[in-house]
């Protein structure tokens, strides 16, 4: 006989089990971690291949001066010809092992005569690391645009560029007439005689017509000096004083009277650097120094409005109105 049967417990009935799914965003984020690395990889075999053979035929540094060259940090955060912020990127290029040959950019109607003096010894800095150096001048390279232009291994304007004016020039208003007028009186204390020279509130003295002028003529000697020892073998420094009274001239005319080397753009003015560097035809060019945009906007803004954009000793204004005139 069989035994009595334990009662059977009624069983559960069992869930399906559910499969993970797995959030198609964790593939997504593999997928690009993935393809961020063979970028870096990629970027990083690149730059030895760079460094190792100086890119595609060797790199030209492309640099810009543009604008009124200023000293220091003139105008809202330095704007492109800003000759603290140029002498830092040619140091820059000079250091670069990648760099074989520079193009300058000039289009500038001039400035500050000590910027345009800080950026002149630079390039030759730059040259003598072994880097030529050419000019591309754009609309204007005049008087201190022509200074720093100077500097170069081989000038290159368009026919229609203004450059030259190679001066000096120092202008104050003097408005006493005006003032006697109106019952403005100017009280001054001062140390010495000449301490308030230059002042809006009287006219200069004929003893201090004398010191400004001697200040303009040493200027000046600097200047003609700098394109004599630049344009040397092209023009003597008797022939740079017949051409020095001030005026502008045009590309071609420059080019006739031996101030520039060569008529052409940009593009031309590439192709001689990587000739002059021994670089490959199609070598790479890389712009050193670019100014963000929030720069070269209050930059421009600073630099066209200012009441005394026209402060610099090595400014030409005649160039820079011709320029405006243009556009």
């Amino acid at each position: 006989m069989e035994g009595p049967q334990s009662p059977q417990m009624p069983q559960m009935p069992q869930m399906p089990q559910r499969k993970r799914r797995r959030s198609p965003w964790l593939f997504i984020g593999c997928g690009g971690l993935g393809c961020l690395v063979l970028v870096l990889g990629a970027l990083f075999l690149a730059g030895m291949f760079v460094h190792l053979s100086g890119g595609i035929g060797g790199r030209i540094a492309l640099v810009r001066v543009e604008g009124v060259i200023t000293g220091s940090a003139g105008g809202f955060l330095g704007g492109a010809a800003n000759s603290d912020r140029l002498v830092r990127v040619l140091r820059k290029v000079a250091r670069d092992a990648n760099v074989g040959a520079v193009v300058l950019r000039v289009d500038s109607p001039g400035g500050s005569a000590a910027g345009s003096q800080e950026i002149y010894d630079e390039i030759l800095r730059v040259k003598k690391a072994g880097k030529p150096v050419v000019v591309s001048m754009g609309d204007v390279a005049a008087s201190g645009g022509y200074y720093v232009s100077c500097a170069a291994d081989k000038i290159i304007a368009s026919p229609g560029t203004i450059t030259g004016s190679i001066g000096v020039i120092m202008s104050a208003p003097e408005l006493s007439g005006l003032l006697k007028k109106i019952g403005w009186n100017e009280q001054v204390i001062k140390s010495g005689p000449h301490k308030d020279m230059g002042s809006f509130a009287r006219p200069l003295t004929p003893e201090e017509k004398k010191i400004v002028q001697d200040l303009i003529n040493d200027i000046y000697d600097q200047f003609v000096t700098a394109v004599a020892e630049g344009r040397t073998g092209k023009l003597t420094r008797a022939q740079v004083v017949r051409l020095a009274d001030g005026r502008v001239y045009t590309g071609r005319q420059a080019k006739k009277l031996g101030l520039v080397d060569d008529l052409g753009n940009l593009r031309h003015a590439i192709r001689e650097a990587a000739r002059l560097g021994g670089l490959r035809e199609g070598a790479a060019v890389v712009e050193y120094g670019r100014v963000g945009l929030l720069d070269a906007l209050l930059g421009g803004l600073a630099e066209s409005r200012s009441p005394f954009r026209r402060a610099g000793l090595l400014y030409s204004p005649l160039a820079d109105s011709l320029v405006r005139s243009l556009q």
